[in-house]
C-alpha cells in the first residue's frame, strides 16, 4: 500500500518540517505572523506532509492512482 517513494518522502519531510516549524520558531514566526489565520493552514499542511512522509502513504496519490515508489516485485 506504500505509494510515496524515497525522493518524494525526503522532500515531504523537509518542506513539512519547515512549514510546521515556521509558526513556532521565532525567526520564521515573524515571516508567517502577517498571514493571520493562514499560518494555521500552513502548520496543518506541514503536519500532513510530515505524516505522509512518515507512513509513506498519500491519500491523494491513492485517489489519483499515482505511485512515486518502485513497483513491488513478487
Amino acid at each position: 500500500m506504500v505509494n510515496v517513494g524515497s525522493l518524494d518522502r525526503a522532500l515531504r519531510f523537509i518542506f513539512g518540517a519547515a512549514l510546521f516549524a515556521a509558526a513556532f520558531l521565532p525567526p520564521l514566526a515573524g515571516w508567517v505572523a502577517p498571514l493571520g489565520a493562514w499560518k494555521y493552514a500552513l502548520t496543518a499542511w506541514g503536519a500532513v506532509m510530515l505524516l505522509t512522509a512518515t507512513f509513506r502513504v498519500c491519500p491523494a496519490y491513492t485517489l489519483l492512482g499515482i505511485r512515486t515508489c518502485p513497483a513491488e516485485r513478487r
